[in-house]
This record gives structure tokens, C-alpha cells and sequence, in this order.
């Protein structure tokens, strides 16, 4: 019999809906959490998570959860996990740990107590008394207390899910290409409409637009964790990898343009829009941000531009969201999406949002302003 796993997707704060969003669309019934989404699945679903999901960070299997409020509580009960159906004896698997407002607050014991219990296990597991080799396949494990609640999670992922493998270069201040891909997949964008992105920096959110116009799978071409551990089905890395393939359309034609006032980053757009197999459906030009124009309509515009967090940067940021507002003013069927961390941005851009988006770019708290155009035939 198949052998289900309960699992969970790893998301940054505010992205967790999305996740959710897209396990719908994978078919995957999932419950949304704070920083994760939980859901089932077998060997298959954890490798085809991996391979499909744009916006999460990590594909973790939840081993066991439980409460905990003494070191004895915790060593008995991580002991009575059946470890041996993830790890062999001689398994590489180190232990991280993150406790808060919990009893149990001493991180580096509480990750002690837990490699010492899991170690323990695996010795009466596999009939071992000496030290155990860690010399084999690499596993990462975690141990997470939050308010007393113990959660132990085996990483399927490897490097986080947002290192597509496309992106040879990156230039200043890059967004990781899953934040880019979240952003392009809150706009009311669809593959037959144009896409632009005026301040595109090294091509991400133009490369991530074309993943999702040719509906190319972000995990298709990297190599994940689980396919490194030995009770993992093999066969299951081909046939994931090529029904995923099977789904993508290379038929459509896309019209999706990134421009930067800096010629080196149109250079780097560049690169990295070939090492994506997409150079043929972006075109990244040198163009400051107030001389684009177009007489194209219902187009979606997308702008991650500077946000003017260093001293004396801020007037600089502002007077660019001005000649924003002035140019984006002219093209009113578009929608025009953009993120910052200066609250106050509206006033520079001189329009109100039609709605705005609380979200993290790595620890910084963003504001994803949304400007609805008013479609025209």
C-alpha cells in the first residue's frame, strides 16, 4: 500500500494564500497556517510539489507533533517516532531548532535532546551500539516549538525552492524569484495581455511572468533532497518531470517587456532570460522609467522599483514614483502593480490605490499598491 505523508509547504508571511491558491490548482486539499500550508500526500505529490509550487519556500514532511513542556517529555516522545522509515543508520541529519513563547525556550538544548532521542532511536532501529557513522544521505530535520507545541519536519527540498537554477547573475537588491512570482500572480494578468515591468533589475519578474504564461513547471530542470534519499521510488523523478512537461505550452505567443535605466542590468536581464530558455519570449530594453510609453491597452504593469531605504535615497525614490504617476496616468485600461516599503507613496505617485497588499520581502514590511485599470475594448 502507498504510504501517506502528512506535509507542508513553508511560505513567507503574507504569501500563505497563494500557496494554498496554487495546491488548489495541483489538486491538493490544504489548510493554510501561519508561514506554512498543510496538506497530504504521497512520495509522488512531495516530488510534484516540489517541481510545480511557485511560491512556497520549502516542502517539508511533518514526522510528528506533539506538546512538550519538560526535556524528559520531549526526549520520550520524539524517541517513540518511527525514524527509522526516514533515516539509516549511518543518515547525515542535522537537527535546527526554533522555540518561541514556549516552556522549553533554550534552543540549543532543546535541539540537543532531540538529535539525542532520534539517535537513540535509530541504535535500537538498527540493532547499533557504537557511534552512529553519518557518513550517508543528507537529511535535514527541525524541531519547532511554538506555544509548547512540538513540530518535527524532514526537508524533501534541499536548496529553498526559490533558487530555480535560471539566474546566473543578479546585480543590487535582487527580489528571490518566488516573491516575483507571487507578485505577478496577484495581478489580474493572463498570458494573452501585455506585461511590463519598467524597473526590472536582473529580468526576475518578467522570467517568472513567462514561467507562468508558458505554464513551465519552476522546479522542472533542479534536482531536490528526497531524490537523494534512499527510500525514495527513482522511477518517480522521471515520471513527474515528464508529465510536467507534457503540460507546458510552447505554443502561445507572449508580449512581456522588462526596461531599466541601467544598461549592465538589461545585460544581466539578458543572461538570465537565456539561461531560462525564455530569451525568445521577453525583450528587456535600456529605458528610463518616465520615457516608456506605449498605445498598447489593458496591459498589466509590474514594478519592484528602488525604495529609498538608505539615507538621503528616499527623495530620490520619490521623485521616481512621481514621474510614475505622471506617465501611468496616460494609459488608464492598464493595471499597474507596485511594491514599496514607503507608505507614503501614494502622495509621490498622486493616486490613491484601489487596494493594497501587506507582504514581507525578507524581513522589510511592503506595501503591493494596486492600481485597477478600466478595461477597453
Amino acid at each position: 500500500m502507498t504510504k501517506t505523508y502528512q506535509i507542508m509547504a513553508t511560505a513567507a508571511a503574507g504569501i500563505e494564500s497563494l500557496v494554498g491558491k496554487e495546491l488548489d490548482q495541483l489538486g491538493y486539499n490544504h489548510q493554510v497556517e501561519n508561514y506554512r500550508v498543510r496538506f497530504q500526500g504521497t512520495q509522488r505529490d512531495i516530488l510534484n510539489t516540489n517541481v510545480w509550487l511557485r511560491t512556497a519556500d520549502r516542502i517539508k514532511i511533518i514526522v510528528g507533533e506533539f506538546e512538550a513542556t519538560t526535556f524528559d517529555s520531549l526526549f520520550e516522545q520524539v524517541k517513540a517516532l518511527p525514524w527509522e522509515e526516514y533515516l539509516n543508520y549511518d543518515s547525515q541529519f542535522p537537527v535546527a531548532g526554533r522555540s518561541r513563547k514556549s516552556t522549553l525556550f533554550s534552543v540549543p538544548d532543546v535541539q540537543a535532546i532531540t538529535k539525542k532521542a532520534i539517535v537513540e532511536r535509530l541504535k535500537q532501529a538498527y540493532h547499533v551500539r557504537t557511534r552512529l557513522p553519518e557518513t550517508g544521505f543528507f537529511a535535514q530535520l527541525e524541531v519547532q516549538i511554538e506555544k509548547d507545541h512540538v513540530l518535527l519536519t524532514l526537508d524533501t527540498t534541499g536548496e529553498s525552492l526559490f533558487k530555480r537554477g535560471y539566474r546566473v547573475n543578479k546585480g543590487g537588491a535582487p527580489l528571490k524569484e518566488n516573491f516575483a512570482a507571487a507578485l505577478v500572480m496577484l495581478t489580474n494578468w493572463h498570458p494573452d495581455r501585455p506585461f511590463v515591468d519598467p524597473t526590472t533589475g536582473s529580468g526576475t519578474i518578467p522570467i517568472e511572468a513567462a514561467l507562468i504564461g508558458r505554464n513551465l513547471a519552476p522546479g522542472l530542470t533542479r534536482r531536490f533532497a528526497i531524490e537523494d534519499m534512499d527510500w525514495f521510488d527513482e522511477k518517480l523523478s522521471d515520471e513527474v518531470r515528464d508529465e510536467a512537461e507534457s503540460k507546458a505550452d510552447y505554443d502561445r505567443t507572449l508580449d512581456i517587456t522588462g526596461y531599466d535605466i541601467d544598461e549592465n542590468m538589461v545585460t544581466i536581464a539578458n543572461e538570465n532570460a537565456k539561461h531560462a530558455g525564455l530569451s525568445q519570449d521577453i525583450t528587456f530594453k535600456q529605458l528610463a522609467a518616465k520615457d516608456w510609453q506605449t498605445d498598447q491597452l489593458n496591459g498589466v504593469l509590474v514594478s519592484n522599483p528602488p525604495y529609498g531605504e538608505r539615507l538621503g535615497e528616499l527623495e530620490a525614490a520619490r521623485e521616481l514614483y512621481a514621474q510614475m504617476g505622471k506617465v501611468y496616468k496616460q494609459m488608464p485600461s492598464w493595471s499597474k502593480y507596485i511594491l514599496t516599503s514607503d507608505l507614503d507613496f501614494e502622495k509621490s505617485f498622486g493616486q490613491k490605490a484601489t487596494k493594497k497588499r501587506k507582504l514581507y520581502n525578507g524581513a522589510l514590511r511592503v506595501d503591493y499598491f494596486q492600481f485597477w485599470g478600466k478595461r477597453e475594448r
